[in-house]
């Protein structure tokens, strides 16, 4: 539980800094959003999950 929460935010920390940092790239992604299919949205997201298990996978042993 306690990886969960040290996950969670160090999500936060990356998620915040990508603001802080680019605020112009993420509002360009956010208006060219509606132009990315489902399908390639979900496709990018699985390929995320995975490539994340394997970072753990590799990190935790």
């Amino acid at each position: 539980m306690v990886d969960l929460v040290v996950a969670l935010g160090l999500f936060l920390v990356i998620e915040g800094l990508v603001y802080a940092l680019a605020p112009s790239f993420v509002r360009r992604m956010a208006e060219a959003l509606p132009q990315i299919s489902d399908q390639q949205m979900r496709l990018f997201g699985l390929a995320a999950v995975g490539f994340g298990v394997f970072v753990v996978w590799i990190v935790r042993g």
